[in-house]
């Protein structure tokens, strides 16, 4: 499955977050870095849904860039 994942960068840091895995997020230093955080944690994430036998989120978001005029 992919997962899209929302990258935020901050004044000294970077933040990452999975629309479809409400609570799943990671923060770093690096785009690098927030990037194999925010791997791991859905990896984890999606651990714990399925230990809990609960059913695993589809992937559903996606994202578009749109072009404005200011």
């Amino acid at each position: 499955m992919r997962y899209m994942v929302v990258i935020e960068k901050g004044p000294s840091s970077f933040g990452a977050y999975v629309p479809d895995l409400p609570g799943c997020m990671a923060a770093a230093e690096t785009r690098e870095e927030v990037l194999e955080l925010i791997q791991e944690a859905i990896e984890f994430h999606l651990e714990g849904i399925r230990e809990e036998g609960a059913p695993v989120p589809q992937p559903h978001s996606y994202s578009e860039f749109i072009e404005v005029h200011a």
